[in-house]
């Protein structure tokens, strides 16, 4: 598929079917994500990729049964894919100690960040996630863990130094997929958004 056509094309799908995904497309996808740019080159993107029983952990410690009844969107649970994204600032750190980096004084602690570029590099490795998906003819969505994210770390036994991004739900869209309320927010125009030489206001 050409970039802009998956790029065009690319939409959060939230319903599934059970049908498996090849391990080497996941691999593929995985591995696409893995180019993605960090800073640095620190490359502290990693990813927890589960299926089958290890899908049904996930709901169970991010989504309990008792209350999955008013859930809007039940499709999403059928996904036979989780990605779940870690950034690993310890990686960081070391590496903006390093020679080339030490300069900068980020390698002193996460505080000397301005920016949290693990979540950036994490974010960036999402979305290249989120393409090679629809590139494979594959639907996939994105969501965060936000409180559950500990709960996340302890069922599979993901180190504490990892901070969570969120994860990427990846199979074959559903018949019953539908767009969320929030896909029918208009887009803002090019030329809303688009400052040239100088930041213009409305």
């Amino acid at each position: 598929m050409e970039f802009e056509q998956a790029v065009r094309r690319r939409r959060m799908v939230r319903s599934y079917t059970r049908e498996p995904v090849a391990s080497a497309v996941i691999d593929e996808i995985c591995d696409l994500a893995r180019r993605s740019p960090t800073a640095g080159n620190t490359a502290g993107v990693e990813f927890l990729v589960l299926e089958g029983d290890a899908t049904a952990a996930y709901w169970d410690a991010t989504l309990p049964a008792g209350r999955r009844e008013g859930f809007a969107w039940p499709g999403l649970l059928a996904a036979p894919v989780l990605v779940v994204v870690w950034v690993n600032l310890g990686a960081y750190l070391r590496r903006y100690r390093e020679p080339d980096k030490s300069h900068t004084g980020l390698g002193a602690s996460a505080k000397s960040w301005p920016v949290p570029y693990w979540f950036v590099d994490g974010g960036a490795a999402v979305m290249t996630m989120l393409l090679a998906a629809r590139d494979q003819g594959l639907g996939a969505s994105f969501f965060g863990m936000f409180e559950h994210e500990q709960a996340v770390r302890r069922c599979f036994g993901v180190p504490p130094d990892r901070r969570g991004v969120g994860t990427v739900a990846l199979g074959h869209p559903a018949e019953d997929d539908r767009p969320s309320r929030s896909a029918a927010r208009p887009r803002p125009d090019l030329s809303e958004i688009l400052h040239r030489s100088h930041w213009r206001t409305p």
